[in-house]
């Protein structure tokens, strides 16, 4: 496993568009999935440690996030030949098992990973009503394991500032994870 840090937020770069399958059934595009005040794009795995620790805050925070009108979907671009933990039939049960209130969408190209510039998971891409990158940030300071309880929710505050204002914070920490599992050339 090789932990990466997100690069910098370049403020203004727009959303890449997609059309991936859900844990749903269903075919979800960006347009489908931006909210009234922006959408939150994350790049998350079933397997990752990172995410495992932030895993049931980071679904409270999205179910949160609606109630400003931004709305938030996760990505799973990882191989899922050599990562099994992460085919689509576990993606539907992590995502059953754990109420996601967002689609949760099967890259199985990586071309939308490649295409944003995900690095890790999580990958954390904050994006206004515009469809303009506002936040390439943390969810907090947790790392493999999870964070206290009051810690200060970065992603939240963040994406919250967002929708308000339509901008994301000057001062933004990476978010740091696991690389993306690509596939052999």
């Amino acid at each position: 496993m090789v932990s990466l840090e997100t690069p910098v937020c370049e403020f203004g770069l727009p959303a890449i568009d997609f059309s991936l399958p859900g844990t749903d059934s269903e075919v979800w595009t960006l347009d489908d999935c931006r909210g009234e005040n922006g959408l939150l794009v994350m790049f998350i795995c079933n397997h990752c440690p990172y995410v495992k620790a932030i895993l049931d805050r980071l679904v409270r925070d999205a179910a949160e996030l609606k109630r400003y009108g931004m709305n938030t979907v996760a990505i799973m671009s990882n191989d899922v030949n050599d990562y099994p933990e992460d085919s689509f039939d576990n993606m539907q049960g992590i995502a059953k098992e754990n109420n996601f209130p967002f689609p949760y969408l099967l890259d199985e190209t990586q071309q939308i990973a490649q295409a944003y510039g995900a690095v890790c998971t999580p990958d954390f891409f904050g994006y206004n009503k515009d469809l303009q990158l506002q936040y390439r940030g943390r969810f907090d300071e947790s790392k493999k394991l999870a964070a206290a309880p009051d810690v200060r929710r970065d992603l939240f505050e963040a994406m919250k500032m967002v929708a308000e204002t339509g901008q994301g914070p000057e001062q933004q920490i990476p978010s740091m994870g696991c690389s993306i599992k690509w596939r052999a050339a």
